[in-house]
């Protein structure tokens, strides 16, 4: 009886040990390090810095403001822009609404008074010429009738191209041109509204401060690194494969990862990146075989991240290959 229970134990262990040894067999492990994405932060527009709110090791979230500039001089440009702008709409406005009623009126006046006096010219004409026939005036005194005959049709065919004119209101190209600098001002309007947005700096995504490079009063110029923002998302683990091992892993792929710092702490992740080129092994990687041998890299996407993951941290990847 004792002989069968040792046997069958003996049976129990041997099998654990092989499916152990079979699981392990179809098991990678790989090295590589944290990779945690940075991003300078800085301004558009160049100023005085007049209030920072974050310093080194800080915390932020999105859309929290950082920085802030002087924005005095912007305001100034918004101001000037606007008031162009608004003098140049109401240009438009003007031609587009034509002359005003008593302008068209004047100029009907003027020409019914210059309309009477052609009438009277005419007339006066017409006598001295008769009278010139009968010998009662001299030549010149007709003559004299008929150019001031003449000039009163001037002056009334004048007056009729007034009153066209203002009646038609303004060329359909002199509108043109008024809507053209109208739109060119509102640009300007725009960028300058623009301009003194940039003034003030905000976090694009959730992170830690790195770096804080500047100080309050610097005068800066345009893309001058005021932070350096470590962000949280997304955590990568960059890491290298050999080419034999390649065909037991495939993008999507779940992984388990863990640093030497807490081993206890498990994080998830999958394999968001193959290299579809090869390339020599960088001395950085840890791993047991010859440096020279050709690897391809690999991005590990960490599905969980936390602080305990910092940048450059080694860690240990774990993940199962395809039977």
């Amino acid at each position: 009886m004792l002989v069968t229970i040792i046997l069958a134990v003996g049976a129990g262990i041997g099998w654990s040990y092989l499916k152990f040894h079979h699981d392990d067999q179809h098991a990678l492990t790989l090295y590589g390090n944290v990779d945690i994405r940075e991003v300078n932060l800085g301004f558009r527009v160049a100023g005085k810095l007049s209030k920072l709110a974050y310093d080194e090791g800080d915390a932020v979230k999105q859309g929290e403001l950082l920085a802030q500039l002087d924005d005095e001089p912007y305001r100034n440009l918004v101001a000037r822009a606007a008031a162009q702008a608004q003098s140049l709409r109401e240009h438009l406005r003007l031609l587009e609404t034509g002359n005003r009623p008593q302008e068209i009126a004047q100029a009907k006046a003027l020409l019914h008074e210059r309309e009477v006096a052609s009438a009277n010219a005419r007339h006066l004409f017409q006598r001295a010429e008769q009278s010139a026939l009968a010998k009662g005036i001299s030549n010149q005194e007709r003559d004299n009738a008929e150019a001031g005959y003449l000039e009163a049709n001037a002056q009334l065919a004048s007056a009729r191209q007034n009153l066209s004119l203002l009646a038609a209101g303004f060329r359909e190209e002199d509108i043109a041109q008024a809507k053209a600098d109208l739109a060119q001002a509102e640009a300007a309007l725009a960028d300058a509204r623009l301009q003194q947005q940039d003034t003030t700096l905000t976090a694009p995504a959730d992170g830690i401060i790195f770096t804080r490079a500047q100080e309050a009063g610097a005068i800066l110029p345009v893309g001058a690194t005021v932070f350096t923002l470590s962000l949280q998302h997304p955590v990568w683990i960059r890491a290298y494969v050999h080419e034999p091992d390649l065909g037991h892993i495939h993008t999507g792929g779940k992984v388990t990862i863990v640093n030497d710092s807490h081993p206890e702490q498990q994080y998830n992740g999958h394999i968001g990146f193959i290299s579809p080129r090869a390339e020599f092994t960088p001395k950085t990687v840890e791993t047991a075989q010859l440096r020279t041998a050709l690897v391809y890299r690999l991005r590990v996407v960490v599905d969980n991240p936390d602080q305990g993951l910092l940048q450059g941290m080694p860690v240990t990847i774990r993940l199962a290959s395809q039977p």
